[in-house]
């Protein structure tokens, strides 16, 4: 019988005068780590990472959010604390997943509410708008601005999702990709804490998965008191705290 289905964890195995629905059995590996409010006991090969917007457009200094003048060094803190983890959490086999924005160059699926909040008057660097700096324009797919950071460049058997709101899972496949790889807990990272990152945790528990925050890789270009309000969130009402450190070690 042949096998037929996108990934391991959600296959069926076929033949002219069968199909098989049982699905490939995969050994778990429980890895223990001290988390908030509570300690946290998880399943690696039910796990992934999602990376948010870590792209220049957020994160260089010659970004888009440092040409309007916002300092990006705060979003840049998740870089180390990503390169330490991610190549862990790959070997150990948790799929590493970089949710970043990537518009459309006609941004048709982009609402004028959706504008407004970056152009308030139509007359600043909006987006798709030319950075003065560059001329890339802002966060469209496959552009400078919208890549990742140099340091932390994924690889080829990483997944890329494309986005077009603060949360992943409006208007993308994330949550379909998610259930092929038969994943149930969720590692976030990335920037904006207090914006995209939450705002992805938010839908994810919505959606019933485990959300796990990784609070060292990620960051905020907001005020202090906006990343203390979004981890007593998610502490209390969406999910769990845990560092990369423990989870490394873990792995």
């Amino acid at each position: 019988m042949k096998p037929l289905g996108s990934t391991l964890r959600n296959q069926w195995r076929v033949s002219p005068d069968q199909v098989d629905l049982v699905r490939p059995e995969i050994a778990p590996r429980i890895v223990e780590i001290a988390g908030e409010p509570r300690d946290i006991r998880l399943d690696l090969t039910r796990t992934a990472i999602l990376v948010i917007d870590m792209q220049n457009d957020f994160c260089h200094p010659y970004g888009w959010l440092a040409s309007i003048g916002v300092d990006v060094a705060p979003a840049r803190d998740p870089i180390a604390p990503l390169a330490r983890a991610l190549p862990a959490l790959r070997k150990a086999g948790v799929p590493v997943l970089w949710v970043n924005w990537g518009n459309r160059p006609d941004l048709l699926n982009i609402s004028p509410a959706l504008l407004g909040v970056y152009d308030p008057n139509g007359e600043g660097v909006g987006l798709g708008a030319p950075l003065p700096s560059t001329g890339a324009p802002v966060l469209q797919k496959e552009s400078w601005g919208a890549a990742v950071v140099d340091e932390l460049a994924p690889l080829p058997i990483d997944v890329q999702v494309d986005k077009y709101r603060m949360s992943g899972f409006w208007d993308t496949p994330l949550d379909s990709i998610l259930r092929n790889l038969g994943v149930t807990t969720l590692l976030f990272a990335g920037v904006n804490l207090d914006q995209c990152v939450m705002c992805t945790l938010q839908d994810a528990n919505f959606l019933g998965y485990d959300c796990i925050l990784l609070e060292d890789c990620a960051a905020t270009t907001s005020p202090d008191f906006c990343t203390h309000s979004t981890i007593y969130n998610v502490r209390q009402c969406f999910g769990m705290i845990a560092r990369s450190g423990d989870l490394v070690a873990a792995c």
